[in-house]
């Protein structure tokens, strides 16, 4: 995250000036395990894979996800802190240990978002997750006007562009409506020639489509953020605090924390505002539109004089 938050403009000054604890972040994901970067700021957590109470992680992709968003950094002494370090988070489980989930969990822990939204004051939603195209599409649709419901009641939506790129046309069909934002890799030559580049196989939009899609990208490959195996050495000091991973399910996190920085200092923004504010300051990449959209999230232009 060190490397990601200076590709992206993310200083400490940025981070310093504006973060608060008043914005809330929910993650629909595999979970979030204990973990010394999320301090006391998970607010809400429920399960709807196996109904338990607690809240864990059995795959550590979400709480991988979580810490992009808003890992504080203590394991790491601010080293892979995350965009929003001061932000809460509320996490819904909705996919199992391998990372899979049904339409279903998914339609239960978007209307579990609306329900609560006003408990935990809940302003954007981050959804790292890609499903393919082969869902029944009544139920896709019925999911994606329930995205779009989530957006009216004043929460940013962020969704993966997923991982079956590079072939014309391979969004993720939830990041296809015009109103959330969709997210997908770039590295911006970072890695030079490297060919196992998350962009590589980022979901790309199609020239069918009569709006660009991604929205905006962000690095995602070898983000190094928390792991559930996170333990205390024998002298107090953290072990196998951080892992790296790979994926549009990476940079999306990153796009979700610019948003909750730019929030806790314009809390009246509305969706339309925040997205308008991202797209219309990001890096052009020189890219295709249906690879890049508007081009990488700059949070120094975004939030710097916010």
């Amino acid at each position: 995250m060190n490397r990601v938050r200076k590709q992206i403009g993310c200083s400490d000054w940025i981070q310093n000036r504006i973060s608060t604890g008043e914005i809330t972040v929910a993650v629909l994901d595999t979970g979030i395990g204990g973990h010394p970067d999320f301090e006391d700021r998970v607010v809400g957590f429920a399960d709807f894979v196996n109904g338990r109470t607690g809240s864990y992680d059995d795959s550590g992709h979400g709480t991988h996800v979580a810490g992009c968003i808003g890992g504080c950094g203590r394991a790491s002494h601010g080293l892979y802190k995350g965009i929003a370090p001061a932000c809460r988070l509320c996490v819904g489980k909705v996919l199992d240990y391998n990372g899979e989930g049904s339409l279903e969990s998914m339609y239960r822990g978007l209307l579990w978002v609306l329900q609560n939204r006003t408990r935990y004051r809940i302003r954007v939603l981050n959804i790292s997750v890609g499903i393919g195209q082969d869902g029944l599409r009544e139920s896709m649709e019925e999911l994606i006007a329930l995205l779009d419901a989530v957006w009216e009641q004043g929460i940013v939506v962020v969704c993966a562009a997923g991982n079956n790129g590079p072939g014309e046309g391979t969004i993720s069909p939830l990041g296809s409506s015009p109103r959330v934002i969709t997210v997908g890799c770039h590295e911006g030559g970072y890695f030079g020639a490297r060919q196992d580049l998350c962009e590589n196989y980022s979901g790309r939009g199609s020239r069918r489509m009569l709006y660009r899609k991604p929205d905006v990208v962000a690095p995602g490959t070898d983000v190094v953020s928390c792991s559930i195996k996170c333990r205390k050495g024998n002298r107090g000091e953290y072990r196998d605090a951080y892992t790296a991973k790979s994926g549009t399910s990476m940079a999306t996190p990153i796009v979700s924390g610019a948003a909750a920085l730019y929030l806790q200092k314009n809390p009246y923004a509305s969706p339309e505002q925040v997205k308008r504010k991202m797209i219309y300051s990001a890096r052009d990449m020189g890219d295709s539109w249906n690879k890049q959209g508007w081009g990488m999230i700059n949070v120094e232009k975004m939030c710097g004089s916010c």
